[in-house]
Formats: C-alpha cells, structure tokens, sequence
C-alpha cells in the first residue's frame, strides 16, 4: 500500500531524499503520516510525522536537518534529509494513520498503512 524509494549510501554531511507513494485511497484515507526509522539492535522510532492539515512535527534529533512534505496531487510523502550523521543509519519507513491528529508519541500500533522500508547508510 506504501512504496518507498531514495535510500542509499552517503558520507556524513552529506543528503538523501526519501520518497513514499500510496494509492489515492490510501493517501486519502491516512489522515496523518510519518517516517519511522528501525537501525539495528533497535527498536524502531518516529522521525517526522505531518498532520492532515499540513502541519510538520519533528524528532528532536533531526529537527532542522530533515523536512517532511506530502503533495496531496501526486499522492507522495517525502522526507528531505540533509547533514547526515552515522547515527541516522537505519531503515526508513513509511507509514499512515486514521488518526487526525499527529503527535510523536503515537504509537505503532496506531498506524494503519506501511511501507517495507527502504535502507539508509551513512558512513
């Protein structure tokens, strides 16, 4: 139901873009959506989530580095990352809720729609 794409291998400092793509009824029917993220030997956490009205909410960590967007035209969910750091070494995933309104401490249980993930290294 969610497709994501753009990970990769990139040297700290350096940027990826992840992109999600959903069917109109899944797009239309998760009113909030978010990225998660799951490195290994850890559990996984949100990174960024985006309310139904638009509205950007941020994991400490990566406020100010990562820029969560959807476009409701093409049925997307990107996540803008720049000024990696190994730390943010991990799968990403995409996922989708109900819920209307976002908060980061939603957990995943609350979500309705996932991605497979896609894989983002950074040495």
């Amino acid at each position: 139901q969610l497709v994501e794409s753009g990970g990769g291998s990139v040297q700290a400092g350096g940027s990826l873009r992840l992109s999600c793509s959903a069917s109109e009824y899944t797009f239309s029917s998760a009113h909030c959506m978010a990225w998660f993220r799951q490195a290994p030997g850890k559990e996984r956490e949100i990174v960024a989530g985006i309310d139904y009205d638009g509205r950007a909410h941020y994991l400490d960590s990566v406020e100010g580095r990562f820029t969560i967007s959807k476009d409701n035209a093409k049925n997307t969910l990107d996540l803008q990352m720049n000024s990696l750091k190994p730390d943010d070494t991990a799968t990403y995933y995409c996922a989708g809720t109900s819920v209307y309104k976002f908060s980061l401490r939603l957990g995943e249980n609350d979500y309705n729609y996932w991605g497979q993930g896609t894989q983002v290294t950074v040495s």
